[in-house]
């Protein structure tokens, strides 16, 4: 009797031990979710590397990413996944650079573009597997409306903009979508220009961030601007309309048929109008600015939404371009020293078409104010978010995590080398190894030659060394060979081969 009357209290004892232990390892899990950063990657459209005031930039200002630069970690040697759109995006989202990644190039392809493929690993599904939310706003151009690519095959709970990045040349489009469904703007049907995309995308962007408050989210905010046709709304126009007068005017080159008119491409009836084409700009260089000043305050109004919220402290901000300048719709990066220190525009494998601005903002991890000269590239971020948020990663990738240098530490892994490819303009291919840069052109015509050039000392690639320095062009050129993979989408070998063999 004694030892069933002592035994009441034990047994209480010991559920009351388990309910504290399950209330602790809860509380624990509960903790840890709450500790994951918030993550927000910005990504501009053919934003130049010395198109933000704090790089150089003095046409306008760009204050509020300057301020993301000075309260973060700035990238100086920072590399986009090439030189266009699609296949830069596709080396950000797998992890792979253009030697190894599913999209290599631009194609077109039932109203959107070439898919990614059904369960490739992109950064939203290792997030959502995480346990983040996912959005994607803006321009995507990785799988066409109902492919297997598309966002929502692809990790993203929520989509809202362009699904093809061929529409997303225009700035007051007839229609979005939004997740899979197209949604008409009426206020831009016929020549009506009254609602401007960019905005309607970043209210979708807000709206995001605050309904996902409680819970860890990755936004994945792929701007369409400065790209395209210089379309501004007329508030912005206004602030630089006196600035940069006079200025050439730009109107659309039409090659309907078999002579070459301009028409500004204000007709309705063109097949190009609002579908692609450029819309004409009397003031063109006003319409950058004001662009990138409307830019730089979408990027103020999103960390004001993160403080507002009290998230700012736990939410990595990261800011970037997908490729250098462009030459289209009348831009004229030239004017406004878009390339920086830099040659080449975007289309080249010179530093001007791939090396970019980036900022990571931290508030609790990265120093304030720093700076770094590490060698990174896109397909650099997929493994570091592995990082962040603890979870492996499957196969092989390109990428080497970054996360040592935003925490200050000392053991960061390097790249042996960085590798790219382009299938526009004859075929293109590019290396960094240490302080050399090696470019071959005209690959598809079965050319060997490699320009040589030493960034330390030359970073606009002015002086071939290539004559110079015979050992160097030739490790190169072996690393060009074995750095990619034939992909029978996009063939480099095969195309040599059948263009050698037709010549």
């Amino acid at each position: 009797m004694k030892f069933i009357q002592n035994s009441l209290p034990i047994y209480t004892l010991l559920s009351a031990i388990f309910l504290i232990a399950a209330v602790s390892c809860a509380s624990s899990k509960e903790e840890e979710v709450l500790e994951k950063p918030n993550i927000i990657y910005i990504l501009a459209d053919d934003l130049g590397y010395g198109d933000l005031s704090f790089l150089g930039q003095t046409k306008f200002k760009t204050p509020n990413i300057d301020k993301l630069a000075a309260e973060g970690m700035v990238f100086t040697q920072h590399y986009a996944g090439t030189t266009v759109c699609a296949p830069s995006r596709s080396a950000l989202m797998t992890g792979l650079h253009t030697g190894h990644t599913q999209v290599r190039g631009n194609r077109g392809l039932n109203g959107g573009q070439f898919p990614l493929k059904e369960g490739t690993q992109t950064l939203a599904t290792l997030l959502k597997e995480a346990g983040y939310a996912t959005g994607a706003f803006g321009k995507w151009g990785l799988g066409y409306p109902g492919s297997e690519g598309e966002p929502l095959n692809q990790g993203f709970d929520v989509f809202f903009g362009f699904n093809s990045q061929t529409i997303a040349h225009n700035y007051y489009p007839r229609e979005l979508w939004d997740n899979d469904k197209i949604i008409t703007l009426e206020g831009n049907q016929g020549t009506e220009q009254g609602q401007y995309a960019p905005n309607l995308i970043q209210e979708k962007r807000l709206a995001f961030i605050e309904k996902n408050k409680d819970n860890p989210f990755f936004m994945f905010v792929p701007t369409i601007v400065p790209h395209a046709e210089l379309f501004a709304p007329e508030e912005y126009m206004e602030k630089f309309l006196t600035k940069t007068n006079p200025e050439p005017p730009y109107q659309y080159e039409s090659k309907l048929g078999p002579e070459t008119y301009y028409d500004g491409l204000d007709d309705p009836e063109h097949p190009r109008y609002k579908a692609g084409g450029y819309g004409s700009q009397a003031y063109p260089h006003a319409a950058f600015a004001a662009m990138v000043t409307l830019l730089d305050d979408h990027v103020g109004q999103i960390v004001s939404k993160l403080e507002e919220l009290n998230l700012l402290e736990n939410t990595i901000v990261i800011f970037t371009s997908d490729n250098g300048p462009h030459l289209e719709g009348g831009a004229d990066p030239d004017f406004f020293n878009s390339n920086g220190p830099f040659q080449g525009y975007k289309r080249d494998l010179h530093e001007g078409g791939i090396h970019v601005p980036m900022i990571v903002s931290w508030p609790t991890k990265v120093k304030k104010g720093s700076e770094t000269d590490h060698v990174s590239a896109f397909w650099d971020i997929l493994p570091t978010f592995s990082d962040i948020v603890g979870i492996e990663t499957v196969g092989t990738l390109d990428g080497i995590s970054f996360l040592p240098t935003l925490l200050g530490a000392d053991d960061q892994p390097t790249h042996s080398h960085l590798y790219w490819e382009f299938h526009e303009k004859g075929g293109k291919q590019a290396i960094r190894k240490g302080k050399w840069k090696g470019i071959k052109l005209n690959v598809f015509e079965g050319n060997e030659t490699i320009q040589l050039y030493d960034l330390e000392q030359d970073p606009g690639e002015t002086k071939d060394l290539a004559s110079e320095y015979p050992e160097v062009v030739e490790e190169i050129k072996g690393l060009m060979q074995s750095s990619r993979t034939e992909d029978s989408e996009w063939p480099f070998e095969e195309k040599i081969e059948r263009d050698v063999k037709n010549n």
